[in-house]
């Protein structure tokens, strides 16, 4: 009998853990019969009872288990970490809050069956807010075009992932994993699956401006170089500028300055221009130096604090 394990990573979700993991037994023991299972939870180090109610749930069922980490690792390496630690032919990966359709479950699973390696599941619509979706897009469509690795455009990491590509993952020792980038970059037999992304069932989101800087940084710095080579031609470019102007600057002091420029402000605003430019430019190279650290850090992804029912 194959086997089939659904992860669902948590941070402050109490009001979402026992619907969620009721919702997910019952669609598979209704659609997928034949399947035998295992529900993980991964808690990022939540502050209310959501640990509690894991607790609970799988002193209940000993085919639910939960990862309880010793303190918040980000929202990237915790999913990532929960993932590898399955033991299913397959593995699913799911939101606890609901917008990620539950339903959602037996289509992933079909097409997995017809061979495919991968099923990323697609957002074609959103019951989110229209301006954040307007600027999900319009970053989609310009990371898409800035990469030299193939971008997935509205995929969240919700999806399918075969044990083999799962493996991969564990081998791939990757302190900063970002899966959107990981499965655009080395997934292969891959199915996409349209779905429509359904309101926050509870609770409120954790995805602040700031974490949203954050991935669109990440993936901007591991998988293009266009910042690099802005900063390179754009250097180039300010440097032929001002080797014109000190030349223009020379043969105007020579045949009497005060004739074509009155006072100070054009050597001002010079200054203050490159003075601009030169922070842009220092700020977007820190950000690709700030990957680099954190990658040959070779950190840990998750300390765990606790494991229950995986014995």
């Amino acid at each position: 009998m194959k086997k089939i394990s659904v992860l669902v990573p948590c941070f402050n979700e109490e009001e979402n853990i026992l619907p969620i993991s009721k919702a997910i037994v019952e669609e598979i023991g209704r659609s997928l019969p034949q399947y035998d299972y295992e529900l993980v939870f991964i808690d990022n180090d939540s502050k209310d009872k959501t640990r509690e109610l894991l607790k609970l749930i799988c002193k209940e069922n000993p085919k639910i288990k939960a990862i309880l980490n010793a303190k918040n690792f980000g929202q990237f390496n915790s999913p990532y970490y929960g993932m590898c630690q399955t033991t299913g032919d397959c593995t699913l990966c799911i939101c606890a809050d609901f917008q990620d359709p539950i339903e959602m479950i037996p289509v992933l699973v079909h097409e997995w069956e017809k061979g495919y390696k991968i099923v990323s599941a697609i957002k074609t619509a959103s019951k989110e807010n229209r301006i954040m979706r307007f600027l999900r897009t319009c970053y989609y469509k310009m990371i898409k075009k800035m990469s030299e690795v193939e971008q997935i455009e509205h995929f969240t990491g919700f999806g399918l992932y075969d044990k083999s590509f799962i493996q991969v993952m564990r081998d791939l020792e990757d302190p900063t994993p970002f899966i959107r980038g990981i499965v655009a970059e080395l997934g292969y037999k891959r199915k996409d699956v349209q779905y429509t992304q359904a309101k926050r069932r509870a609770g409120k989101t954790h995805n602040n401006w700031y974490r949203l800087y954050d991935a669109a940084m990440l993936s901007f710095t591991s998988y293009t170089k266009i910042g690099l080579r802005i900063a390179t031609i754009g250097g180039f470019l300010c440097s032929a500028i001002s080797l014109c102007v000190a030349i223009i600057y020379l043969i105007l002091k020579l045949v009497n300055w005060d004739r074509f420029v009155a006072g100070m402000t054009p050597v001002v605003l010079g200054v203050f221009l490159m003075g601009s430019l030169q922070l842009f430019f220092i700020g977007l190279l820190g950000e690709y130096v700030m990957n680099i650290n954190t990658r040959i850090m070779k950190r840990p992804l998750v300390i765990e604090e606790e494991r229950i029912n995986f014995d």
